[in-house]
């Protein structure tokens, strides 16, 4: 424990890239600070994973009962502002909760804008702050499009705080915020339009797979510009003009601006200190370390080939807390790191992908999951996935569309990040019937 400093180790941010490895690092006599300048716990909790995964619920439950009509009677819609209420009632303690957590293990939480000063020092209104080490962990924000009339459109965080839901909405951008909002605006009522910046959707997800959602979508009302070159938007009485592509408007109810996330690291003082960045993010080592040895960086604030995802965060959270605590001077050796998009029906990746594997001499493996008897207990109508196996028939890959496809890419996860061949897989017993059972009888 340094006398030098007045922490050992200072966090700039609270996300999941600081608490869940800066708790077990105080709770280990490391003196620990963490900084924040907006909610406790960052984006995941507050306005992403946690809010988006509930106002889905119901969208799940109106597919499920969609699929099975005729057993199931009755013609369900969504309440969007009760959907609204009750997002809000299952993540509105969490910042506290976390804080709480946070001041149990006996950390200092200290609110304000934090900007470096030196290596060593942050300042957090006029206040310095010093540490032996300092660990970045700003995550990302919403980008915004750079045209006239830009305070006009919203952001994701707008979005999943909308009491009323809009008539009639236009998304801008193609990634996977503006095809989980399409969805779930959809599912409620509204008129939704997709603005794309080229010719595809969801282009880190396999094109067979995406193709299958936004046809779905398209039938359900949602409508795709593709090239749409977004020049401005304008007030027209109390409706919103988009000028697109050679002067074409579009005039809507309200406007998501879902052209990409960046991360933070504007405003806090890097260029001060010389630390590396790029418009990917802070640049780092394999100890996650920065070109100034004593600051590290963690989360989605990282410029890196991972997925930019809150597991991936945790993961590097854990490991610098293993670092820092002496229990480990090795690099970070990142797991297989799966991604989905939250769709309905769900696309979902891990391992070698799909797009990657066809030309490659592997063992590709594609099934159509709607002849299986236990996707077509819910009439289950897209439902696909391509598994991807080596010279030894180890899975190395997955990537599946359906309503189960997140679940599905969990359950796979340890035979590819631990190569399970035919002796591990006979050991294991899965409960039936289940997803799980479904799933290892393809291996």
């Amino acid at each position: 424990m340094t006398s030098q400093y007045d922490y050992d180790v200072l966090y700039l941010g609270s996300g999941h890239g600081t608490f869940d490895g800066a708790m077990p690092l105080a709770q280990s006599g490391a003196k620990v600070g963490v900084i924040e300048a907006d909610m406790i716990g960052g984006t995941c909790p507050n306005y992403g994973c946690n809010a988006k995964i509930t106002l889905d619920a119901p969208v799940e439950l109106t597919r499920t009962a969609e699929r099975l009509s005729g057993i199931v009677e009755g013609n369900l819609t969504i309440n969007w502002t009760q959907n609204e209420a009750h997002k809000e009632a299952v993540i509105k303690g969490l910042p506290d909760m976390i804080g709480g957590l946070l001041n149990d293990s006996g950390i200092d939480v200290i609110h304000g804008h934090g900007m470096f000063e030196d290596n060593h020092t942050i300042t957090v209104d006029g206040r310095s702050i010093t540490a032996d080490k300092i660990v970045i962990s700003t995550g990302l924000r919403p980008h915004r499009l750079d045209v006239p009339g830009a305070d006009l459109a919203h952001d994701s965080r707008d979005f999943m705080d909308l009491t009323t839901l809009p008539k009639k909405i236009v998304i801008i951008g193609s990634g996977y915020i503006s095809m989980e909002f399409a969805t779930i605006a959809n599912a409620a009522g509204a008129d939704i339009t997709v603005l794309m910046h080229g010719e595809r959707v969801l282009r880190q997800f396999y094109a067979p797979y995406v193709d299958k959602v936004v046809t779905d979508l398209k039938h359900r009302g949602v409508k795709f510009i593709s090239n749409a070159d977004v020049t401005a938007f304008e007030q027209d009485g109390k409706q919103i003009q988009v000028k697109y592509s050679d002067d074409q408007l579009l005039t809507v109810d309200w406007v998501l601006d879902a052209s990409g996330r960046i991360p933070n690291v504007d405003n806090i003082g890097l260029e001060k200190i010389g630390l590396k960045y790029n418009d990917s993010g802070v640049a780092v080592n394999d100890h996650l370390q920065t070109n100034i040895d004593n600051i590290y960086a963690s989360g989605d604030v990282i410029d890196k080939t991972q997925p930019k995802l809150t597991p991936t965060a945790i993961f590097e959270s854990t490991y610098l807390f293993k670092q820092f605590s002496g229990q480990t001077t090795a690099p970070i050796q990142y797991p297989v790191v799966p991604s989905v998009v939250f769709t309905s029906p769900r696309i979902a990746q891990a391992g070698m992908l799909a797009q990657d594997a066809e030309h490659n001499g592997y063992t590709v493996q594609q099934t159509d999951l709607t002849k299986d008897w236990y996707r077509q207990v819910d009439n289950e109508a897209i439902a696909d996935n391509t598994l991807i196996f080596d010279q030894q028939h180890h899975l190395i890959g997955v990537t599946e569309v359906s309503e189960q496809a997140e679940n599905v890419v969990n359950s796979l996860l340890p035979a590819i990040e631990f190569k399970f061949g035919s002796a591990e897989i006979e050991r294991l017993i899965h409960l039936f019937p289940s997803i799980g059972a479904a799933t290892w009888a393809q291996l």
